[in-house]
């Protein structure tokens, strides 16, 4: 059995948990109850292809992606009020991805969260995540 078999990305129906905000063609706009449960309004855009990281999108893809967006933008700030957004794809295990199912996420950002400010470029400014051959 190959991975796609049991993605959750590919079969978005299987888990309860998972909700279909807005799709279209070539792709969902997804929110898990359980998985993204810290920021509100959290949620993924996810081609219904497989493909493994956002490399291998098609342009038809990325213009849905685009499209996708736009609209959870709008879904979101009207039913949760962010201050901020953190968007971003993790491509390989280096990059944190846990589903090798190519992902964008949508986070919206809060200005009373603990980790407010603190985003892609904190913990690549961070000292102690430089390599040692950069050193």
């Amino acid at each position: 059995m190959t991975y796609h078999e049991n993605c959750p990305f590919c079969h978005p129906h299987r888990d309860p948990h998972q909700h279909i905000i807005f799709e279209n063609n070539t792709c969902y706009y997804l929110q898990h109850d359980k998985e993204q449960d810290v920021l509100e309004g959290s949620g993924v855009i996810v081609p219904k292809a497989h493909h493994k990281d956002a490399f291998h999108l098609t342009a038809e893809e990325w213009n849905h992606t685009y499209e996708l967006l736009q609209k959870a933008k709008e879904y979101v700030d009207k039913r949760f009020s962010p201050d901020g957004y953190t968007l971003g794809w993790n491509v390989g295990e280096a990059s944190n991805q846990t589903i090798p199912h190519c992902h964008l996420h949508i986070i919206p950002r809060y200005n009373d969260e603990p980790h407010a400010g603190k985003g892609i470029r904190h913990w690549l400014k961070q000292p102690d995540n430089k390599r040692e051959t950069l050193k």
